[in-house]
């Protein structure tokens, strides 16, 4: 399989115990541009529970089908200071993505 890595990353919230390890938030996608579907994913989240619950979250999503659903699903099951930050850096990876695939 031929798939891509695409990275996103915003500022992690003061005070969080993300922002006290990494400062940042960081997403990496792996993805088939064949399909535009993501086949696995990683973050720079402190607990492995996070971590694990956002693949299952985007792992096997099309892209193809924007990432509004993605961000909906963010704002209703990922109740944390980081919420917004984890949105910018999905945003940002989602956009380094299809600057790729138009280019």
């Amino acid at each position: 399989m031929d798939t891509v890595l695409v990275t996103g990353y915003s500022k992690a919230p003061q005070g969080t115990s993300m922002y006290e390890v990494y400062k940042h938030v960081g997403i990496i996608l792996e993805i088939d541009p064949k399909t535009n579907i993501i086949q696995n994913a990683s973050f720079t989240f402190v607990s492995s529970l996070t971590t694990e619950f956002f693949g299952e979250m985007v792992k096997g999503y099309d892209l193809s089908d924007g990432i509004e659903y993605l961000i909906e699903e963010i704002k209703n099951r990922y109740l944390a200071p980081s919420q917004q930050a984890v949105i910018v850096a999905l945003k940002a990876a989602n956009q380094r993505y299809w600057d790729y695939k138009n280019k």
